[in-house]
């Protein structure tokens, strides 16, 4: 693939707006959530909603934020990772909108439990057990930690929800729900965590189940033109190989609740973009679910560069790699929206320069970015 794809061909496909129910994306190009640990005390400040304000000025349409856990006491891990509740929050979140707004852009938080993925939780998250279906780690060993009771269940569920309605009173233009990666929701959908018994455990349609009642609960929680995405994959964290489907029927089988829920679009995370999810087709995970849902999708996975984004934790870069082929998979209406990651940490100006024809002055990923709030 070549680096540098015609100049109005890239502004001409990725230019294009987009409604998701009740906003309009001003384009097709979507900053993915990457988990920064700028903020203290869950307080994100003037230096977060610089640094996405920057995105949106240089023409990323729609920003989704780095995860933010939501409201319950087994949530979460780490202190510098953001919250939503609590005034203090609330005020430096609604900077961080305003901020964004100002420049152009769309933003929503992506909003997260992280269940049995803990190791050594600190501060107001110490004194909590880790919880999930079945109280298995993605390895499916069990941790320190438990199965969650009905009135767990119940209470995550409404964390959520809680969430959402806050997200959309701070002036959020939507919602991602994180459903992906081996976190909490993601525990309940796959086999290999979630050996409950009970109405949340069993076949497919069944271990849909807790998720299916978060999205209905945020769906409930917000106004009904307030966009509201589930994020997923088949991989997690420790089992790259994991599974959720291993057929388009299966897929379709974890969706369709989904969708009945009130799932407005889909963010279908893979570490690849470009390698097909099932035999027999060219289809990427994000083309699949935009073939047996009809929803918007948004795809990702390594988008402009050629490098699993797994080596950026090992202090691995990456080189570029030609923007052709999503063009083509998006001028073909596979999938609508691109996430992207690592490019847009490296470089601000990454979505301005796409848009533009400045491929010649895109660089190669320094994993240095990671540790800076540029």
């Amino acid at each position: 693939m070549t680096v540098t794809p015609s100049a109005s061909r890239a502004a001409h496909v990725l230019s294009r707006p987009l409604s998701l129910n009740g906003l309009m994306v001003p384009n097709r190009i979507v900053m993915a959530p990457m988990t920064r640990k700028f903020c203290p005390d869950g307080v994100p400040g003037e230096d977060v909603a610089a640094y996405y304000a920057r995105r949106a000025a240089a023409g990323v349409g729609l920003i989704v934020t780095e995860g933010v856990y939501v409201d319950h006491a087994s949530a979460g891990e780490f202190d510098r990772i953001p919250r939503l509740h609590g005034p203090e929050r609330a005020a430096g979140w609604a900077k961080v909108v305003d901020a964004v707004h100002a420049a152009g852009g769309t933003i929503m938080p992506q909003i997260w439990h992280i269940g049995m993925i803990r190791d050594r939780p600190e501060g107001v998250y110490a004194g909590a057990p880790s919880t999930g279906p079945s109280g298995l780690r993605i390895d499916g060993t069990e941790g320190a930690g438990r199965a969650m009771t009905l009135q767990d269940v119940a209470d995550v569920v409404e964390a959520f929800a809680r969430a959402a309605a806050d997200a959309e009173r701070l002036g959020f233009d939507g919602v991602e729900i994180h459903g992906a990666h081996g976190y909490l929701i993601d525990q309940f959908l796959w086999a290999g965590t979630n050996r409950r018994t009970d109405a949340y455990g069993g076949d497919l349609l069944a271990r849909t189940k807790f998720a299916a009642e978060i999205v209905a609960a945020v769906r409930e929680s917000v106004s009904p033109s307030f966009p509201v995405v589930f994020r997923f994959s088949q991989w997690k964290l420790w089992a790259w190989e994991a599974r959720l489907a291993e057929t388009p029927g299966e897929l379709e089988a974890v969706l369709a609740p989904l969708v009945e829920a009130g799932v407005d679009a889909f963010h279908a995370s893979t570490r690849r973009y470009w390698i097909p999810e099932f035999e027999g087709s060219e289809l990427n995970l994000a083309g699949w679910t935009k073939k047996l849902t009809g929803k918007p999708v948004i795809t990702v996975g390594s988008v402009g560069l050629d490098g699993d984004f797994l080596g950026a934790f090992l202090g691995e870069g990456a080189p570029l790699q030609g923007l052709d082929h999503l063009l083509d998979r998006v001028e073909a209406g596979e999938y609508d929206l691109v996430a992207v990651g690592r490019a847009l940490l490296q470089d601000p100006q990454w979505a301005a320069k796409v848009l533009g024809g400045r491929f010649g002055e895109l660089s190669a990923y320094d994993a240095a970015s990671l540790n800076t709030l540029s």
